[in-house]
């Protein structure tokens, strides 16, 4: 993409022209937030799908495989941009973590204020001299709502919540600061000053995980871009990783993506070519 941001309204026509032509899995060279307000899309994600049903927001990270599959009435917008438009996104931290990041959007005030923030920015997008600044302080808000929305959905009394949110967000800066290194949850937990336990509990209310899931799908994550854009052997990959065997990393690669790393190799580069 040559521009550093473009927005595009998806209606009839144009969930029409996706459905009826063949659209590969592919890669692209910016981040791409998808808003769906009705219907439901099939997402298929570095060789993974699932279905989602309106309303929610899915972010998809620069150098993520993936191609998305319209149901009937789909309405919402995918908006694009280039990293340097927006910088230290919070969703783009998450996606560092998380092989999917979908948020559900609720249906009423949550859903109407983000129909009409993105109606504001389309329409800004739209204008004869684009001002930039504007339409990025407009993501930037954007972004801010759909994290606020997950930030609610979190399940535990509001007192709480804030200081889980914020031990949460802590230990995803510890991980991405030593998921290379053989650590397990009590590395972590004993980081934080707290019990493995514990540290599971507040992992689970934000995101649905546990800590070694967590932890082995970041360690995921760095070997599918490792694959993708290095010349490193697997086992040179699997080293880096903290798994000290080609073997063990291997099995550990092949139960989450039902694949050989080789084989996603292999697969991944066939599409770019």
């Amino acid at each position: 993409m040559e521009k550093l941001f473009r927005i595009i309204e998806i209606t009839d026509e144009f969930a029409e022209d996706i459905a009826s032509k063949e659209y590969h899995a592919h890669f692209h060279d910016f981040e791409e937030l998808i808003i769906i307000t009705r219907g439901n899309l099939t997402h298929y994600i570095d060789f993974k799908v699932e279905i989602l049903e309106a309303p929610f927001a899915c972010y998809i990270s620069m150098g993520r495989m993936h191609r998305i599959v319209p149901g009937k009435g789909l309405r919402g917008w995918i908006i694009n941009y280039k990293t340097e438009f927006i910088t230290d996104s919070k969703l783009n931290f998450y996606s560092n973590f998380f092989t999917f990041t979908n948020i559900p959007l609720t249906n009423g005030l949550c859903l109407d204020r983000v129909i009409s923030l993105c109606q504001v920015i389309y329409n800004e997008y739209r204008q004869e001299f684009i001002d930039h600044t504007t339409i990025r302080h407009l993501v930037n808000g954007l972004i801010s709502m759909i994290d606020t929305e997950q930030k609610r959905n979190i399940p535990v009394e509001r007192e709480i919540k804030n200081s889980q949110i914020t031990a949460f967000n802590n230990f995803l800066r510890i991980l991405e600061a030593n998921f290379h290194r053989n650590e397990g949850v009590s590395f972590y937990a004993d980081k934080m000053n707290m019990s493995e336990r514990n540290l599971n509990i507040i992992c689970k209310n934000n995101f649905q995980k546990s800590v070694s899931e967590i932890i082995e799908t970041r360690k995921l994550i760095e070997a599918k871009r490792m694959l993708l854009y290095s010349d490193k052997t697997v086992s040179e990959i699997g080293f880096e990783l903290g798994y000290n065997e080609k073997s063990y990393f291997t099995r550990v690669f092949h139960s989450r993506m039902e694949m050989t790393p080789t084989r996603f190799r292999e697969m991944s580069k066939n599409i770019v070519s």
